[in-house]
């Protein structure tokens, strides 16, 4: 019997155009034994839901670089749950100062990966949220 896969949906939403981050640390997810799906750029909030939707992800991860962190996780946790979505974690990674890593998770944002967070933090963190 094989072991059900943790489904992660990588996402960059909004004008943010630097996705290297987010194709490396898919790759790293990948090769942790997680499947990843990959949205590109330039997502909106309401393409993103769809998507976690019709791919039946276990976890979103959002990678965000232009600092609008806070505005866009609010949309998206606010979206899903009016979609009646309760059972996908949102995580968040990308240019995320310190200040404002207390008000993500209090907001509802599961895990927080800062700039620089090693890929072993990044992996362990998604699978502590989803008990497989």
């Amino acid at each position: 019997m094989t072991e059900k896969k943790i489904r992660i949906l990588v996402a960059k939403p909004g004008l943010d155009g630097h996705d290297r981050g987010a194709k490396i640390v898919s790759l790293a997810l990948r090769d942790a034994g997680m499947e990843v799906i990959y949205t590109g750029l330039h997502q909106t909030i309401e393409q993103i839901v769809q998507t976690a939707l019709q791919e039946s992800v276990d976890v979103i991860g959002l990678s965000i670089m232009s600092g609008a962190h806070i505005p866009i996780c609010g949309k998206l946790l606010e979206t899903l749950k009016l979609q009646g979505i309760d059972d996908v974690h949102v995580t968040v990674g990308g240019v995320i100062p310190q200040k404002d890593i207390e008000g993500l998770k209090e907001m509802g944002i599961k895990g927080v990966f800062p700039g620089g967070t090693s890929f072993n933090e990044i992996v362990d963190g998604i699978r502590s949220l989803v008990r497989i």
